[in-house]
Formats: structure tokens, sequence, C-alpha cells
């Protein structure tokens, strides 16, 4: 699957971030033209205006909260676009590399190849989780919801690292550190169990 199905899925949601970049692109360039609205350009504009509104208008409210031009707010979706689809691209080729590997483990009757796989699929969980963890925390959330249960499962790895290194702001740059760390993790599962 990782070889046949990824490539496809990678095209495909590497495909849609590029049209959304394009999209953004054209509607920064209008945001500072400011074209005659009734005119071909103008009403060519505010479709793309509409169009990318609800991806857009996010970004604006947080850099109106700062007293930052919100005409800037396309390119804080982008950068947020651009994070998002890497880190989706990312889980999604994990998911299948795990797969793939627990479906070789057994067919081979290797069981440390097996239980390598086991880990390395349970440290890629984690990395979804605490990405999950970074995105919601820009949203309120209760408890009985599965971003409670989320924050639940990783407030043991996060609350120790925060308390060395506290949120900026509103970036949480310790959750950067704890993925670097599992993903350094995840490399040595690699080389003690799969690769022989």
């Amino acid at each position: 699957m990782y070889s046949t199905v990824y490539p496809v899925v990678w095209k495909v949601l590497w495909g849609a971030f590029l049209v959304l970049l394009a999209l953004l692109v054209v509607r920064l360039i209008y945001n500072y033209s400011d074209p005659n609205p009734f005119g071909t350009v103008g009403r060519f504009g505010f479709r793309i205006k509409k169009w990318t509104d609800r991806f857009v208008y996010p970004a604006a409210r947080f850099l109106a909260t700062f007293k930052v031009d919100v005409r800037l707010a396309p390119l804080v979706t982008m950068f947020i676009a651009l994070v998002l689809t890497y880190f989706v691209s990312s889980i999604i080729g994990n998911t299948f590399y795990v797969i793939d590997g627990l479906s070789e483990g057994i067919t081979t009757g290797d069981p440390k190849k097996f239980i390598g796989y086991v880990l390395y699929g349970l440290l890629s969980v984690l990395v979804l989780f605490i990405f999950i963890r970074f995105i919601s925390s820009w949203f309120v959330f209760t408890r009985n919801t599965f971003l409670g249960f989320v924050k639940r499962v990783t407030d043991p790895i996060m609350l120790p690292v925060q308390r060395v290194i506290p949120p900026v702001g509103m970036f949480d740059i310790s959750g950067m550190l704890v993925l670097i760390l599992i993903m350094f993790l995840q490399s040595i599962v690699l080389n003690v169990f799969v690769r022989n």
C-alpha cells in the first residue's frame, strides 16, 4: 500500500494545497490592488474572496487581535495550510508504512519485526495526538470531547516539557520539541527492531 496507494494520496493532498495556495496568492494580490468592484477583474476578485473566506477568516481574526493588517491573513493561511498538508501527508504515509510492515511481520513470522512496527505505530499515534493537540489549542473544547481525550493522553508528556519551555504567546514551542524527540525514538525503534 505504501508504494502503490500513498503516492496517489500524496499527489491529491499536495495538488489540493497548490490550488489553495494559488487562490490565496490571487486573494493577497487583490487585497492590495483594490480593483474596480464592478469590472470583470473586480467580480473575479470578489469570487476568489468568497471561495477563500472560510479559510482566511480565522487568520484575519487572529491578526486583528494583535492589531496587525488583516490583509496579510492569506499569508498566515498559506503557512498553516503548508504545515497541515505536510503533517497530514506524513501521518497518512506512516499509516500505510505501518500497515505494510505489520503485514510483512505476520507473513514472514518475524515477531521482532512485528513488535517494531507496533511500537512505531504507537509512536505515530502519539505524534498524531500531539499534532491534534497543537491545532486544538486554538479552539475551546470540553473534557468530554475527543479533543479532551487527546489532551488527557498527551498531558503526561507535554506538561513536564511545558514547565521547562513555557508557551510564547499563543505558540507552544514545547510541542515541536516533543515531536522531534518522538521522531528520534521512531528511528531508534526502526534500527533496533525492523532493520536487520
